[in-house]
């Protein structure tokens, strides 16, 4: 399968950086690369132009990161906070996942893009997580994201669980002592009057 030669104008994640010469299969120039303005075709007059458009390049990369640097210092600064459903041991019924993380943000008006979030995995566990955002090649942020536990009533004040299940069990067992008879009538009249 034939090959095409390209010349990089902007960083593609898993490709290569802006001004690199890259080998790519044709549909991936073709439908992607070329019409979105990531990519030109290095042909032999290109390849010599390159090291004048490294230069722009570059320029334009370290004004990018620049920019990117005061959005991330920007970005540090902000703590989320999630409620969720939680099971037993603190785990979520779901996950927090990138799309929730991106819409929380922009609620605090900070556009970023989902796929510029970098979790390795959706977040499952109640607690304090932080999660890196890839704003450029070399400049990552970190913000917090709180995740707590949504509408857990609070334990009874002195009462385990434990305590409360031999409380109910030892008034059921005192209630049924010498009262067999008419709570079993007393169940059948309901059933027999519907």
């Amino acid at each position: 399968m034939s090959q095409v030669k390209l010349i990089l104008s902007e960083d593609v994640p898993k490709l290569g950086h802006a001004g690199e010469v890259v080998t790519v299969k044709p549909g991936y120039a073709r439908n992607f690369l070329l019409p979105q303005g990531l990519a030109i075709h290095a042909t032999a007059g290109r390849i010599q132009e390159l090291d004048h458009h490294q230069r722009l390049i570059e320029e334009r990369v370290n004004k990018e990161r620049g920019d990117k640097e005061r959005e991330r210092d920007r970005i540090q600064n902000v703590t989320l906070e999630v409620s969720a459903q939680v099971g037993e041991e603190g785990k979520l019924f779901g996950s927090v996942t990138v799309m929730q993380i991106a819409e929380m943000l922009a609620e605090k008006g900070i556009e970023v893009d989902r796929r510029r979030i970098d979790l390795n995995h959706p977040i499952k566990e109640t607690g304090e997580h932080k999660v890196p955002i890839r704003l450029h090649r070399d400049v990552t942020a970190e913000i917090k994201l709180t995740v707590t536990a949504a509408n857990q009533p609070p334990p009874s004040p002195g009462l385990d669980l434990q305590d409360e299940d031999e409380l109910a069990g030892g008034q059921d067992e005192g209630s049924e002592g010498g009262r067999e008879d008419e709570s079993s009538d007393d169940a059948e009249v309901p059933a027999t009057e519907e």
